[in-house]
């Protein structure tokens, strides 16, 4: 990947579904994080604990069951590939099942990035969050 360029769908369903994780969690603190500063001004401190309230796992499961009817066929086999993979710790905070489910969260973020589907994201991301 070269420039930041998106990859073929090929080549990132040969990534491993960790390595798309680790690139889905930066992506989604950083859809969480923006849209929250966009919210108008808030203490720093304040910012970062309403983010961590969205990007723990606890929070990332409950977004994955309203993610789900959205997704399509092909989203929700990178979803599933991701909620399977072998983790090598859950976190104290988390249960396993919430732990499984926010990686495969994380692998689906990390695959439409990855495969220059940014407007997607976007659209599901907008999907999860209205209140």
């Amino acid at each position: 990947m070269k420039n930041s360029e998106p990859i073929s769908v090929q080549e990132a369903n040969a990534m491993s579904s960790l390595a798309l994780a680790h690139v889905g969690d930066a992506v989604y603190e950083l859809l969480v994080r923006s849209m929250l500063a966009s919210r108008g001004p808030a203490a720093v401190n304040d910012l970062h604990r309403q983010t961590v309230a969205y990007v723990r796992a606890e929070a990332q499961a409950q977004t994955v069951k309203r993610l789900l009817p959205l997704l399509s066929e092909e989203e929700t086999a990178v979803y599933k590939r991701g909620r399977n993979s072998h983790v090598h710790g859950v976190p104290a905070h988390a249960n396993p099942g919430e732990y499984h489910s926010a990686t495969g969260l994380e692998a689906l973020l990390g695959w439409l990035y990855l495969t220059g589907r940014q407007e997607r994201i976007r659209e599901l991301f907008d999907a999860v969050t209205e209140d």
